[in-house]
């Protein structure tokens, strides 16, 4: 008989991991899920192979919170190369246009983006994981397949220029869930009468994260050989995640009902939104959300895992 395959170690937290280029995510998490030795976990949210930067993964418990990690708000640092379009709206795809790039200074630079900050209109690219008919859409644009798609609301909150050197754009955006930054800067390029594509990208942050605090594959590496523990204490709480979030402690009969999924009354909640649940002295337990009445309603909890 062969041996039974080990199912892991039950991990629990979130580590911030510096992607590196030429990974995608799901290889960067099988990678580090592997040095882990873990059993269960997730990431939160695709970073294309060329860029890099801040990829939250989520380890056990952490998985049931990785929701409200994707839906967060993203952070980037883009550089446009204006003058060529290609077919993925960044380097990684074959040059289907060239235009000459006109004379441009800070100012013009800065009236083409100001079209595009608050809420704007994205028509998603076809090399984008969006499905149609069940298969994802890159796949079908690699088979030279264009189909039609609907334009989506996405919100920039912040875009702005940090460098200009002719025919290279820096950009610092910060947008909501589901903004294809390729498509942004292949826009920005269009307004300027040129067009453009992307050859770096780096996601600096997603929600309460920042790059700054993230480890790197390499780093990570060289700690697992002395030992999980080592990697283990890289791992930040799952509460973390939700850190902006009020907190509403729940009494033992209160606690209760919530693990039976009753919403309860809890003086002093805040009165409305979403909320971190605590029992049993301070333990994290999971979200919830105040209703109408102004009951706590529980919405994830982290029990069972």
């Amino acid at each position: 008989m062969g041996r039974r395959r080990t199912k892991g170690r039950n991990v629990e937290g979130i580590l911030l991991l510096d992607k590196p280029v030429g990974l995608t995510s799901n290889e960067a998490l099988q990678k580090v899920k592997w040095l882990y030795r873990a059993r269960k976990a997730g990431h939160t949210g695709s970073l294309d192979p060329l860029a890099d930067g801040l990829l939250p993964l989520c380890f056990g418990a952490a998985t049931k919170i990785s929701a409200f990690l994707l839906d967060a708000d993203k952070h980037y640092r883009v550089r446009a190369r204006l003058g060529v379009r290609t077919t993925t709206a960044d380097a990684e795809g074959e040059v289907i246009e060239e235009r000459p790039v006109p004379a441009l200074d800070e100012r013009a630079i800065e009236t083409a983006l100001e079209r595009f900050r608050g809420e704007i209109e994205q028509l998603p690219p076809m090399y984008s994981a969006l499905k149609h008919q069940g298969e994802r859409l890159y796949n079908l644009a690699r088979k030279g397949i264009e189909v039609e798609r609907t334009p989506r609301k996405v919100v920039i909150h912040q875009l702005r220029l940090l460098s200009l050197a002719s025919p290279d754009l820096d950009l610092d955006v910060h947008c909501s869930k589901g903004t294809y930054v390729r498509t942004l800067a292949e826009d920005i390029g269009e307004v300027l009468g040129c067009g453009a594509h992307v050859t770096a990208l780096r996601r600096t942050g997603v929600g309460p994260y920042q790059d700054t605090a993230a480890v790197t594959l390499a780093e990570l590496e060289q700690r697992a050989e002395q030992g999980v523990a080592v990697v283990d204490g890289l791992l930040l709480p799952v509460d973390s995640a939700l850190a902006h979030w009020p907190e509403v402690k729940l009494i033992a009969d209160a606690a209760f009902y919530v693990r039976k999924g009753q919403p309860v009354l809890v003086p002093k909640a805040p009165t409305e939104g979403w909320v971190r649940l605590y029992a049993d002295g301070g333990r994290f337990i999971g979200v919830g959300e105040i209703l109408d009445d102004g009951r706590v309603a529980p919405r994830r909890l982290l029990q069972g895992d």
